[in-house]
């Protein structure tokens, strides 16, 4: 970590005690940030249940159909979900496995580079 503060560019406005203080932080919470040798992965331990301000059954809203997507957009989703898969943030859920809330994502695209994006406001409407 300390490598990484070496090379890190903070901003040159900041005073000699706002810098330190950032530096602690920074340390402090070293495990909410990637690096080279530690990508972003599944948070264990920290698990977030959500709850919904409907009963069973949930209301269609909740359960939503794919986009459809380009086939270069459909190559970068699987892509993507690939790797959120071996991170171990998705998991394939079973064939006898009741899913409850399904949500549509999207591919957006910046500097030529493909992000996938959740269209949650569904689920934030029903979301306690």
């Amino acid at each position: 970590m300390s490598d990484q503060l070496i090379e890190a560019q903070i901003i040159p406005k900041l005073t000699p005690e706002i810098k330190e203080d950032l530096i602690e932080i920074l340390f402090q919470f070293r495990e909410a940030f990637s690096s080279d040798n530690e990508s972003l992965g599944a948070n264990k331990g920290h698990e977030v249940d959500i709850i919904l301000n409907v009963e069973r059954p949930e209301p269609p809203l909740l359960r939503r159909p794919t986009y459809p997507a380009n086939p270069r957009a459909r190559e970068a989703l699987e892509s993507h979900i690939k790797e959120l898969m071996k991170m171990g943030v998705l998991r394939k859920v079973g064939h006898n496995e009741e899913v409850e809330v399904t949500t549509p994502v999207i591919i957006t695209w910046h500097n030529d580079k493909s992000r996938m994006v959740g269209v949650f406001p569904a689920l934030n409407t029903y979301t306690i």
